[in-house]
């Protein structure tokens, strides 16, 4: 998934009160698992309530300025793209599995390619959606190198050195870990069980390496490709649905590049590496 023309890098008010009104209204719809799209009179209350102008919002006869149907816009295009298509793109552990063993009868990968989860007992199993990724790209590249475990910080370079390291190790990049044209961070919490802080800390992670690439980008005119690759239904849908909302709007704010949701990965990251 890419970034929607109408909303991509819109200017940082508009995504400031985007974040005010989800949080002052809602991300979702209680007792009825989908994402909310706000009233413009939910809006508005909020913003009274708070003692905020709204008069960028709405105009002296109560109807959405310019300003404030874009808002409204956005809002049921989130709502529209994570109810109709992001959650039936989630898959849950089995169905991860069955996806990974179609590939890996496939594509018979090298062992090192497969690492296995951080869980102990009977949910110690091959990390799914990792592997998964790792696959296709092995397959993909056909042979070419490509850093699928990075040990060390993400190194950007002119004339052979350093401008910028990442504050953080990602989970992959190619061609390696020095000057990487695509970086990827890999989300997969199939045998959780609530959305705790962890997860939640994983989406601001996200947003710090896409803050660190657009300023890379911005001052040294070097573009780094920063994808984004979640899965669990139970994890993001069931528990986690406001953090999904927040993906969507780092995604349209241009702090990721690509987000692949669950199965998503399977047909759609074979695409963006032939772009590579």
């Amino acid at each position: 998934m890419k970034p929607d023309p109408s909303f991509y890098q819109m200017p940082k008010e508009f995504w400031a009160n985007i974040r005010l009104i989800s949080e002052a209204v809602g991300y979702t719809v209680r007792n009825k698992n989908s994402i909310k799209v706000p009233k413009i009179t939910e809006i508005t209350d909020a913003y009274i309530a708070k003692g905020l102008n709204v008069n960028r919002i709405i105009d002296a006869s109560g109807s959405p300025t310019v300003f404030g149907k874009q808002l409204l816009n956005y809002f049921q295009y989130r709502a529209n793209i994570l109810n109709t298509k992001v959650k039936d793109f989630l898959m849950d552990a089995d169905e991860a599995k069955i996806e990974f063993d179609k590939l890996y009868k496939e594509i018979s990968p090298p062992a090192h390619l497969i690492p296995m989860n951080k869980q102990k007992g009977d949910k110690k199993q091959a990390a799914f959606l990792t592997g998964i990724v790792n696959m296709i790209i092995y397959k993909e590249l056909g042979g070419k190198s490509f850093a699928h475990d990075p040990r060390n910080l993400t190194l950007v370079t002119k004339n052979s050195f350093p401008i910028r390291t990442l504050a953080r190790r990602v989970d992959g990049c190619y061609p390696g870990i020095i000057d990487p044209k695509v970086i990827w961070e890999i989300k997969e919490y199939y045998y959780t069980t609530t959305f705790g802080s962890r997860v939640a800390d994983g989406v601001y992670e996200s947003l710090l390496d896409g803050m660190e690439l657009e300023e890379l980008e911005e001052n040294e005119k070097i573009k780094v490709e920063h994808y984004l690759i979640v899965d669990s239904k139970f994890t993001w849908w069931e528990c986690g649905r406001s953090y999904l909302c927040r993906l969507i709007d780092m995604l349209n704010m241009g702090y990721v590049d690509v987000i692949l949701f669950g199965k998503e990965v399977i047909e759609e990251l074979p695409k963006l590496i032939l772009e590579w």
